[in-house]
């Protein structure tokens, strides 16, 4: 998405308002954006914590700033920045992620983002957005531009299937329809899923849902149907548990007295076996990938 995401904003170049700073990441990706942007892209060096205070004060003046890093030196190391001067003065800052959840793979815990959009969304008027294909890009910066507080950008891998086109950005979308269970997937894993779990027979396929911004309002009535009493619904996102969509929505069905089935929430374990490997590898590790979640839907089925 990092190439969709340079893209739309070297589109919004124009705006005398808008300022990039990056803490000295973004190379073979963000160079159309600096000749674009020209002195108001400032390359902040490996400060986030002074990127973030100094995107405040940029923000106080009027200005709209992004502040971009990797996904953890953008919402850990400066934590405290975003709280204090960006957060508790609901400035309208936008903070982006490169590589949310294990994106940066093999590189470690370091630079692994599993609990990013939970620790965030703790604090006062921050909004949280998830895009989960490239598509979503363009659409996604043109509402952060508007945005009248803090906001944060989780960027992964958009994996929609090759040839298939997902429906416009939006909070809720579904993505398939099934006579199943039913699948919350939060940003980019939706699309992970969607092709494999479209191969399976109409009986057992599920219904679909992307997420892609946080935290929960309102629940589309379409997904109330789908989650008739005695449903099975099971959450999945590269995300830990606390504080994650399945604590989340959990607490909001619970609210409307939804009586389900059967829940289960798959997210991000960490690392069991104690090993680094690709995104691919830490989700199967975590029961994330398409195979786990359908040997998921196998047993439920089979299970009396």
């Amino acid at each position: 998405m990092r190439n969709a995401f340079s893209e739309s904003l070297v589109a919004q170049a124009d705006r005398t308002d808008f300022v990039f700073l990056t803490g000295d990441l973004g190379y073979k990706a963000l160079e159309p954006l600096r000749e674009a942007l020209g002195p108001r892209f400032i390359n902040a060096g490996v400060a986030e914590q002074n990127m973030v205070s100094v995107s405040a004060g940029l923000a106080r003046n009027g200005l709209r700033p992004w502040a971009y890093s990797i996904a953890p030196f953008i919402y850990a190391r400066p934590f405290e920045q975003i709280r204090n001067d960006v957060c508790l003065h609901a400035l309208p800052v936008v903070l982006v992620g490169n590589g949310g959840g294990y994106g940066y793979g093999v590189m470690g815990a370091t630079h692994h983002a599993l609990e990013d959009y939970g620790v965030l969304l703790t604090l006062p008027n921050m909004r949280v957005f998830v895009p989960a294909f490239d598509a979503d890009v363009p659409e996604v910066v043109t509402l952060l531009f508007d945005a009248d507080g803090p906001r944060y950008l989780r960027l992964g891998l958009g994996e929609e299937p090759r040839g298939w086109k997902p429906p416009p950005f939006a909070p809720w979308r579904k993505l398939m329809a099934g006579q199943g269970a039913t699948i919350v997937a939060v940003g980019p894993l939706a699309g992970s899923l969607w092709s494999p779990l479209s191969e399976l027979p109409v009986e057992t396929r599920p219904n679909l849902w992307c997420l892609s911004s946080l935290p929960l309002e309102a629940l589309p009535d379409e997904i109330k149907n789908d989650l008739r009493p005695g449903a099975f619904l099971c959450v999945v996102e590269e995300h830990v548990a606390q504080g994650g969509v399945g604590g989340m929505l959990a607490a909001r069905l619970l609210e409307m007295g939804c009586a389900l089935g059967r829940f289960v929430h798959r997210s991000a374990l960490g690392y069991p076996s104690g090993r680094y490997g690709s995104q691919k590898f830490h989700r199967r590790e975590s029961g994330l990938d398409p195979k786990s979640i359908i040997a998921l839907l196998k047993e439920s089925r089979e299970a009396p």
